[in-house]
Formats: structure tokens, C-alpha cells, sequence
């Protein structure tokens, strides 16, 4: 399995030169965002991937899209892989608009408004609901026989939460799995 941390965004471009949350909902990326996206897939081209997972945000739908053309892969759209609530740009598009902006992709593994749990009513992503959907995500993939062929399009937080690697836009990491299920780094 890879995981491949998003392009840079526009929040990402705002909050690297100011420190604070520039209140960039579900942010798009920039046009280095689309370049990182690119080489991205130049770089996957020979990697043996057969599907593309993607967190229904805007910057991973974006960072996913050229890796899908250039290896001619579905994208499957699950909310599992998404960022963990901190920020206004972890804040999502609803699955209607999601649907209108992608009709070549399947939503419905999507709720309408999808980057809150039922009874998440907080700003933030509370941790035992974010250590909750990643366990999840790697029982998943543990019982899934595509699992080391499987590219997952992402971000900071979940990839970090997954491997403990710190990932910069636009970077990928390898992933293995142990005897337990856990995904390991094994490289970058």
C-alpha cells in the first residue's frame, strides 16, 4: 500500500506564511498543488497500484485525479481516509455538490455531510473518534486481499496516525503490514 499526502493547498499556502487558520473551507489546491499532483503520478506510473482510495476532500480529489488518468484506475471516495477535523479546510463539501463537481465518481459511501460522526457535535474530531476510524480503516485493509496494491490519496493527519511518518504535500510513503494488521512505513 502507498499513501500519498495530498498537493499543497490553499490553506496549506496561507497558514505556511501566517501561522493561522485563514478560514479556507475544503480548500482547493494551488497551482503547486496540481504540479506536485502531476509528478505524482509520473512518479506511481510503475508502482503496480490496481485502485486509488481518496478522502472526499476537495485537495485529494484534485491530487488523486491525474494519478487515476495516467494509470487509468478507479478512484473509490471513502470518508475513512479523510483528515482529522482541526481545521476549517477539514471541513467538507456536501455529497451533493461533491456529486455535481465529480459525476465520473461514486459518492454514495457518503453521508451528506460526511466529515462528522453522528455524535460528533465538537469543532474538532474528538480522539477516540479519530483513533476509532483509523483502526478501522486497518482492519479493512488487513482483510483485504488488494491491500498492498491499494494507493490511498490523504492527508498529514491520517498518514501520520497510520505510520507516524510526517509527510510534505505532494509525498508518498510504502506501507506493509505486520503479523497484527498494523500498517508499518517501509519506506519513502
Amino acid at each position: 500500500m502507498i499513501l500519498l499526502r495530498h498537493g499543497q493547498s490553499q490553506f496549506n499556502l496561507h497558514h505556511h506564511a501566517t501561522g493561522l487558520d485563514p478560514g479556507i473551507v475544503d480548500a482547493p489546491l494551488t497551482p503547486l498543488g496540481h504540479e506536485q499532483a502531476e509528478a505524482a503520478a509520473r512518479a506511481l506510473a510503475g508502482e503496480g497500484l490496481r485502485r486509488i482510495l481518496c478522502s472526499p476532500l476537495t485537495r485529494a480529489l484534485q491530487t488523486a485525479a491525474p494519478v487515476a488518468a495516467r494509470l487509468d484506475l478507479p478512484v473509490l471516495v471513502t470518508p475513512a481516509v479523510r483528515e482529522r477535523r482541526g481545521a476549517s479546510c477539514d471541513v467538507g463539501t456536501c455529497r451533493t455538490d461533491l456529486a455535481r463537481a465529480w459525476p465520473h465518481l461514486d459518492m454514495s459511501q457518503l453521508d451528506e455531510v460526511w466529515w462528522r460522526e453522528a455524535d460528533d457535535e465538537e469543532e474538532h474530531e474528538p480522539d477516540h473518534l479519530f483513533a476509532a476510524r483509523i483502526a478501522a480503516f486497518g482492519t479493512g485493509m488487513a482483510g483485504d486481499p488488494d491491500w498492498a496494491h491499494t494507493l490511498v490519496v490523504c492527508h498529514f493527519g491520517f498518514i501520520h496516525a497510520v505510520t507516524g511518518c510526517t509527510l510534505g504535500n505532494g509525498e508518498w510513503v510504502r506501507c506493509r503490514m505486520d503479523e497484527g494488521g498494523r500498517l508499518l512505513a517501509v519506506e519513502r
